[in-house]
């Protein structure tokens, strides 16, 4: 099994020229705070803060300075006169506010609650160097987030689902003979997401060789960088296997020999292409529900939890760090298990 998947190093080559990028338009300051973090960060967590932070000193420059600070100007003691209306009026300018180019952005209330933990972190990471005589954002409120009713598909949905990728008839003849080239991939890819539990962006990483079939494992790269092994049932293998014959026949581009997933360029495939497979057959199978690579993750977790009712070890497959997460997503389960439970006790015989 491969240790060093060439996924994960092109990852982290690409968001750390983008962050470069990003820390020429935002004042010094910003570069002292990524290099202070970036041993407890991952490159993609630095990247976003740097998306944030040139959102909030593009509002600094323009509205509460009226254009008459450059955002590369901005130094700690501009930052000791922020004050909290200063922060809260930010927030409401987050509501609808203009990009450079004149694009309209709206930001709802989980976007606003992460530019806020990323003001937090700043100010923070100031305030305990001592660079700062206060931590302002901290007294910032993190905007109500609403729950969402979490989206899955029921076992004879995931059925249909895995039927529409089998069946050609689905498509328009000219769609036809572009499924005759990638069915056995798309039946591979969503056969793994229904039987694993994989994140997309796990999925996309996976090499051939980080498979092994006389375990029926593979070696997958978590969030933060962890390398643990999962493992899978046979009809997922057959799935694989089957999909690994049409791949021997293909001739990747150069660089792109170890990637599991192929497209149709013979490169690795990307998140935003496997999000499309999913969508194409969700739409035929289940049009009533918007399903993502997501929703087939918690299909699976589910689909484990009814099975076993063991939300540790449901928390472990998927990967979740704290099992509150997990009991959140999977709470309308338990309670249908108790309610189960409750119908069983008969105080008097019918």
């Amino acid at each position: 099994m491969a240790k060093n998947p060439s996924y994960t190093l092109e990852r982290e080559i690409k968001y750390t020229k983008k962050l470069q990028a990003l820390c020429a338009e935002l004042p010094p300051l910003c570069s002292e705070f990524f290099r202070g973090i970036a041993d407890q960060t991952a490159i993609l967590t630095r990247y976003n803060y740097a998306v944030d932070l040139r959102i909030f000193f593009r509002y600094l420059s323009e509205v509460k300075f009226d254009g008459q600070r450059k955002i590369t100007e901005f130094s700690l003691s501009d930052l000791e006169q922020i004050t909290l209306d200063d922060l809260e009026r930010y927030m409401e300018f987050l509501n609808l506010y203009e990009t450079p180019d004149g694009r309209p952005v709206k930001n709802r209330e989980r976007a606003k609650a992460r530019k806020v933990a990323s003001l937090r972190s700043f100010f923070k990471y100031f305030f305990r160097k001592q660079k700062l005589s206060n931590n302002i954002a901290a007294l910032l409120e993190t905007p109500k987030i609403h729950d969402k009713p979490i989206l899955r598909l029921e076992a004879d949905e995931a059925a249909n689902l895995l039927d529409c990728v089998d069946s050609l008839s689905l498509s328009t003849e000219r769609q036809q003979v572009y499924n005759q080239h990638t069915q056995i991939r798309d039946s591979a890819i969503i056969t793994l997401f229904l039987g694993t539990g994989i994140r997309v962006s796990e999925l996309v990483g996976l090499n051939a060789e980080d498979l092994d079939f006389s375990a029926n494992a593979f070696t997958v790269t978590r969030k933060g960088g962890n390398r643990v092994i999962l493992y899978f049932s046979e009809e997922v293998a057959q799935a694989l296997k089957a999909y690994l014959e049409v791949r021997k026949e293909i001739t990747t581009l150069p660089g792109q020999e170890s990637a599991l997933f192929l497209s149709l360029q013979r490169r690795r495939i990307t998140v935003r292409s496997v999000e499309n497979i999913v969508k194409k057959y969700t739409n035929s199978a289940v049009p009533l529900k918007n399903i993502s690579p997501h929703k087939l993750r918690s299909t699976f977790g589910t689909q484990m939890y009814q099975e076993t009712g063991d939300i540790y070890l449901v928390a472990d497959v998927l990967g979740h760090k704290d099992v509150n997460t997990t009991t959140k997503h999977y709470a309308a389960q338990a309670d249908a298990r108790r309610r189960q439970a409750a119908r069983v006790i008969k105080l008097r015989e019918p």
